[in-house]
């Protein structure tokens, strides 16, 4: 496979970070989607309650997705980083808001984010069909 079949959209709405990764990646008709955390616009971590970050995140992968062609019903699998067991009700509640059946398959990993954020996530998602 070439370069020349990967693509890297970001436009002004895509949330960035100052690390070394792109948002996002198109190959094919795949999008991988980076991990995404409580951050604004410039990447800088938004600490809040776990409800909060959570929210933030998916709306920072919502707008990814959205840079690359696609939205949450595109998504095929997600991975998802909660740094507190204590949390993880209140993640599969608030989930289930933002997923709906068919629901993407999932890899939820615990106590492995710094003190700096609560949760992150990471998906792959696939563009919809051309009419």
């Amino acid at each position: 496979m070439s370069q020349s079949n990967i693509q890297y959209p970001q436009d002004e709405n895509t949330p960035t970070s100052h690390l070394p990764f792109s948002p996002c990646a198109v190959v094919g008709n795949l999008v991988f989607v980076s991990g995404q955390a409580s951050v604004d616009a410039t990447g800088k971590i938004i600490g809040d309650s776990f409800e909060g970050e959570f929210r933030r995140s998916i709306e920072n992968l919502r707008a990814v997705l959205k840079t690359a062609g696609c939205d949450l019903q595109n998504v095929v699998q997600t991975r998802n980083y909660v740094r507190d067991d204590a949390d993880l009700a209140e993640y599969n509640k608030l989930y289930a808001e933002y997923f709906q059946n068919p629901l993407p398959t999932r890899t939820t990993i615990t106590n492995c984010l710094p003190s700096t954020i609560r949760y992150e996530v990471e998906c792959i998602a696939v563009l919809p069909e051309a009419d």
